[in-house]
């Protein structure tokens, strides 16, 4: 029923966000990435607006896509109703409950797509972007292997500039973490490396832009 609504939000839609997004689509490295994603993985993002969502369904537009998202959203009629037909994942960042790292878990155990948001909030007009970045996606990521597909979006929404975002190249757990080490100091390494991946592709993505 998740993939069905998502299909049908996604075709049904394709035109209206064609129109007030205009997404171009940057690459990493384009001889090994493309947008088709292929069995489990974890995108991650940087967090500009709650449009940010709805450009990333198209972005992917083969697989559904299930985001983890805030409690907030979901508190919202009819968008909670909207969000949790298309599979949205529930975050109450007001408790300690992290049964959304395991049910993102179940997801990806069936070779599905999670996504995720780890700065957990949209940055203030004044803080540093992006805001630190919370444990739990490092966390889901050594828990389930997945492979991560980082991604950076400008965050240019309903303005006459195009929305762009850049895909960087699929990172690997076993690529970043240290046998030698806990698992705490590996989530922590994991974290950082997400971290600063988002970072680079954003100086990519302005350097990219600076060429046209």
């Amino acid at each position: 029923m998740i993939r069905f609504f998502n299909w049908f939000t996604k075709i049904t839609g394709w035109l209206v966000q064609k129109i007030i997004f205009r997404t171009k689509i940057y690459y990493e490295d384009k001889s090994v990435q493309s947008r088709r994603i292929r069995g489990k993985a974890i995108i991650v993002s940087n967090h500009t607006s709650v449009f940010d969502y709805a450009v990333h369904l198209f972005v992917f537009f083969s697989r559904t896509l299930r985001f983890q998202m805030a409690e907030v959203l979901f508190k919202k009629q009819p968008l909670g109703l909207f969000l949790k037909a298309m599979g949205g994942i529930y975050v109450n960042r007001d408790t300690h409950v992290f049964s959304f790292i395991y049910k993102s878990q179940e997801i990806l155990d069936k070779g599905g797509v999670v996504g995720c948001f780890p700065e957990s909030r949209i940055p203030l007009k004044d803080e540093e972007r992006p805001l630190e970045f919370k444990t739990s996606t490092a966390y889901l990521a050594l828990l389930s292997g997945a492979p991560i597909v980082p991604i950076y979006t400008d965050g240019v929404y309903f303005k006459s500039a195009r929305a762009r975002v850049i895909i960087g190249k699929t990172m690997f757990i076993d690529e970043i973490i240290d046998e030698s080490k806990t698992e705490k100091e590996n989530i922590e390494l994991i974290n950082k490396a997400l971290r600063e991946k988002i970072i680079d592709l954003g100086r990519m993505l302005d350097e990219r832009k600076q060429e046209k």
